[in-house]
């Protein structure tokens, strides 16, 4: 599946968004809630983090130019960042209003109906998040997966403000509306410096994952059997690409022909093994002292 594919995943985001803005906007005119209004915020920011995301994709999909030789996957991080800074942004926001509300408690009203709604607005984003978090991991897009994230922190929110909004309304103990309020800022606030964190790794060309490494590993070990050996393999990740680099050392004997129908395979069972990969290989003669170490090897076996 390419960007231009996970576009329409972003464009679901933002549907949900603007719907349970709705639905949660709504919920908070109906009882007053300050928690319930730091849920709507909530759903505001993401919003705009569903947009960001779709610009992102559009551009990570288009393919290398001169300038950009290694093609746009980069861009995939500066959404994610954004939208974490949102985030944060938000939840100043939420504390602003919650600390309001603690200096002056107030009761919310009619709040069966409040909620019911907010209920309908919080399964809308669990159903969106879940689908999002599936096609994120699986096509290794940070967007996808940060907008996910944020849709289920979104989730777990929503239903502590809905279990404080119904306490409040059973005990009558107005202030932990505004308490809830601001312990939803602070869960936004760690969720917002996750997001910050993965897109400046990702800016700084962050290695790829220990299994993503060990599959490549297991394609170069399969041709030692061969006499081959490989030596100084690098990776990075730029949004949904990978970039493979490794120098492949053959015996001296070998033409420079047989050693590049060598690099081809490795190099084709690489991209098998890692999809949307781009392989880099480096054809070295094995050294006398690596072949010596060899062939000690290969008696000691005997």
């Amino acid at each position: 599946m390419n960007s231009p594919s996970l576009v329409r995943f972003a464009v679901l985001s933002a549907a949900a968004a603007i719907l349970t803005i709705g639905l949660k906007t709504v919920a908070y005119l109906i009882t007053g809630s300050v928690g319930l209004l730091s849920d709507a915020m909530e759903s505001l920011v993401n919003l705009v983090g569903a947009v960001m995301a779709m610009s992102m994709l559009t551009i990570a999909a288009r393919p290398p130019d001169d300038e950009h030789n290694y093609g746009h996957g980069k861009a995939e991080y500066f959404s994610s960042g954004v939208e974490g800074t949102l985030i944060l942004i938000a939840a100043l926001g939420i504390g602003v209003a919650a600390y309001e509300r603690l200096m002056s408690p107030k009761p919310p009203e009619q709040v069966g109906m409040g909620l019911g709604v907010s209920v309908v607005a919080s399964l809308i984003n669990l159903a969106v998040a879940r689908i999002l978090l599936r096609v994120g991991r699986q096509q290794k897009s940070i967007t996808l997966e940060a907008n996910a994230l944020h849709l289920m922190t979104d989730v777990w929110t929503s239903a502590g403000v809905i279990l404080a909004v119904g306490a409040v309304s059973l005990t009558g103990w107005n202030i932990l509306d505004p308490l809830i309020a601001l312990l939803v800022a602070a869960n936004i606030v760690w969720s917002g410096i996750r997001l910050v964190r993965s897109s400046v790794l990702g800016l700084m060309d962050t290695a790829l994952s220990t299994e993503e490494q060990d599959s490549v590993r297991h394609v170069l070990e399969a041709y030692r059997q061969e006499g081959v050996q490989f030596a100084k393999l690098h990776t990075r990740q730029a949004g949904t690409h990978r970039f493979v680099s490794v120098n492949i050392l053959v015996p001296r004997v070998w033409t420079v022909g047989s050693g590049h129908k060598m690099l081809e395979r490795i190099e084709e069972d690489i991209c098998k093994a890692l999809p949307q990969a781009t392989v880099f290989t480096h054809l070295e003669p094995l050294s006398d002292e690596t072949l010596e170490q060899l062939e000690s090897r290969s008696r000691g076996a005997q």
